[in-house]
């Protein structure tokens, strides 16, 4: 193996698990990042253990599970203090590090750790707002927004196409293509390794905002899914259609859209912003095997979370089921890196296994207090007993109207909590991946949620918000945001 790998992270955000040709999707196009999972180690059980941008971007970042980086839901606003993070590690092992696109951190230049920024984290109210000091506003702290404005002029902006940044709005981008920020992503990143320092590695992050809303492709790749017939989201006998017809006019419901044309052209704005994203992963992938470093580097394509995409009348991120909480995760490692062979695994892994995975690839020693377990062994196809696994996961996200959750998930099966409601569910993913039965009242079942309970029982003991005794689950407690130990 290579002493110091190139290491290039090509990050989406709210880009489903199984949006992937590769991973067998009927309708969405990949055929770059295809390429790269047919050649590499696709992880088919890839995980966000608190599935919405900050929390997600945390575990990533700090190699840490939810209870001990202390993001248990979404909060603006809260500084990223910790005692060491991804890029920091790269940065004081000889590595040149920079990062390209979204960081969605606090205070929003943080560099955490990069040397190099170029920041474009979407459309953040949070740092639109007029109550935000001026230095924090993103029209002062956004490269892209500042670079647009350069381009086209003081009134351009990157929301001027209408959909809104949770919406399931759509309209193409109305700007030339070379200007979207996908393209920018692109662009800037292949800048740095046209203009890097050679007499180091390089550690790259290309962050890219899409899939995530707004759904804005350039058209070309809105004409790819518009006139075509999709396959319907999940569908399950426990669903709840009723708020669904309460709230689906609202154009960023977390219970979708009661209008099927307008569901049609969201799915289809969301897989066009997919494909754009793979088609410009491409150019990338493609500038760094014209610069000599395809074979010498480890490359791994991830996201955030995911997004149900109207799945069980439900639309965003932060729910427990598949469509939310299921990642992509592939890595391809370069044939001078080290020998390894494709491969395709049910390992349960999650985000706070990147740190560890990349610092091993690297020979950087793994710092204390990391939680994730590194992923190389088996990507490099050593035997199982060196491998790393594990039985399960704890999953969860507070939330607002009673929707706090918490779940367990294994290879094999899933079992939920909501903790305000005090209601369960238990799904047999063998039999039903697309969470369409919910099998809590099956008798065939009863032994196997007595056990998942117990684990999440054990998970949760003594937690600050009060959610477990050791013995039983309990009901009604406050959710937090974040555990006290960060505020």
């Amino acid at each position: 193996m290579m002493k110091q790998p190139n290491i290039l992270l090509l990050m989406c955000d709210q880009f489903r698990g199984d949006c992937l040709s590769y991973a067998g999707h009927p309708d969405v196009k990949t055929p770059y990042l295809d390429t790269l999972a047919s050649d590499g180690a696709f992880f088919d059980r890839a995980y966000s253990s608190c599935p919405s941008c900050i929390p997600a971007r945390v575990a990533l970042f700090t190699g840490k599970s939810q209870e001990h980086h202390g993001r248990v839901g979404y909060e603006d606003g809260i500084d990223w203090n910790y005692d060491h993070m991804l890029a920091e590690e790269f940065s004081t092992h000889g590595y040149q590090t920079q990062c390209v696109g979204k960081m969605h951190v606090h205070p929003v230049r943080k560099h955490c750790g990069f040397q190099g920024l170029r920041l474009h984290d979407g459309y953040l109210g949070y740092y639109r707002d007029a109550s935000i000091p001026h230095f924090q506003h993103q029209t002062v702290t956004d490269d892209y927004l500042y670079d647009l404005k350069n381009a086209l002029g003081s009134h351009a902006d990157f929301n001027a196409s209408g959909p809104e940044c949770n919406s399931w709005v759509t309209h193409p981008w109305i700007y030339e293509e070379r200007l979207h920020p996908t393209n920018w992503v692109t662009e800037e990143s292949i800048r740095f390794l046209e203009t890097r320092d050679r007499t180091r590695p390089f550690f790259l992050m290309s962050s890219y905002v899409r899939p995530h809303q707004p759904f804005d492709a350039p058209a070309s790749y809105f004409d790819l899914y518009k006139d075509k017939e999709l396959r319907a989201p999940a569908c399950g006998d426990w669903d709840d259609t009723a708020s669904t017809e309460q709230f689906g006019y609202r154009k960023d419901s977390i219970y979708g859209c009661n209008d099927a044309e307008q569901r049609h052209n969201a799915m289809a704005g969301y897989y066009a912003c997919i494909t754009h994203v793979d088609h410009q992963i491409g150019r990338l992938l493609s500038a760094l095997m014209e610069s000599g470093e395809y074979d010498n580097t480890v490359i791994l394509f991830l996201s955030d979370h995911g997004e149900l995409l109207f799945d069980h009348h439900l639309y965003r991120k932060v729910f427990a089921y598949e469509g939310s909480t299921h990642i992509p995760l592939l890595f391809h490692v370069g044939k001078n890196v080290c020998p390894s062979k494709p491969i395709r695994s049910n390992t349960i892994t999650e985000l706070r296994d990147i740190l560890p995975t990349l610092l091993d690839f690297a020979g950087i020693p793994v710092p204390e207090g990391v939680d994730g377990f590194s992923l190389m062994p088996e990507i490099v196809g050593k035997p199982k007993e060196e491998q790393n696994n594990r039985e399960y996961l704890h999953g969860e996200h507070s939330f607002h109207s009673g929707l706090s959750s918490h779940f367990i998930v294994t290879e094999t099966d899933k079992y939920i909590w909501y903790s305000e409601k005090n209601t369960e569910q238990y799904f047999d993913l063998r039999k039903d991946p697309r969470e369409e039965h919910n099998a809590i009242a099956d008798e065939a079942y009863q032994a196997r949620i007595a056990y998942l309970r117990a684990l999440l029982i054990q998970e949760l003991d003594g937690r600050e918000e009060g959610y477990s005794d050791g013995v039983s689950l309990q009901s009604g407690c406050t959710p937090v945001a974040n555990l006290s130990h960060i505020l």
